[in-house]
């Protein structure tokens, strides 16, 4: 009796094929890239503070629209400087602090930009205007 092992015609198969893989991380990279891009801002939290704010003149309102009002002037961010130098010389110099009281809804952007306005004309402190607990909605402090 002769027992043959499969003869010589079966090869091992040496090499990976790596294909599969690349295709499922790829379809993963497009679904976490439009997942990316549909997500919206995580919403901030409130903020509770036990100090008071130092009163100020200088009142910036910041609505969700991204309108922008200094004083009693509404301006655009182009004419944020001009306003911020207006109410100085107005005050003679006195003031130092800014209150900022912008919408939730706000671009964080809108807000970086008003306050470099701010700074160039040398109003270096900032209040951040945030609704007082107990209070009706519209008083912030």
């Amino acid at each position: 009796m002769a027992v043959s092992t499969g003869g010589g015609e079966d090869e091992v198969m040496s090499t990976i094929n790596i294909t599969p893989f690349t295709d499922v991380l790829l379809v993963l990279l497009i679904i976490f890239i439009i997942l990316a891009s549909v997500t919206k801002e995580p919403k901030l939290p409130d903020a509770y503070n036990k100090e008071k704010v130092q009163p100020s003149q200088i009142v910036v309102i910041i609505d969700e629209h991204d309108h922008i009002q200094i004083g009693s002037n509404t301006v655009t961010i182009a004419d944020a400087k001009g306003a911020f130098a207006q109410l100085q010389d107005a005050t003679d110099h006195r003031f130092k602090s800014v209150i900022i009281k912008a919408n939730p809804r706000t671009s964080y952007g809108v807000i970086l930009q008003l306050m470099d306005a701010a700074k160039s004309v040398n109003l270096t402190d900032f209040g951040l205007a945030n609704h007082v607990q107990g209070t009706p909605g519209g008083i912030s402090q």
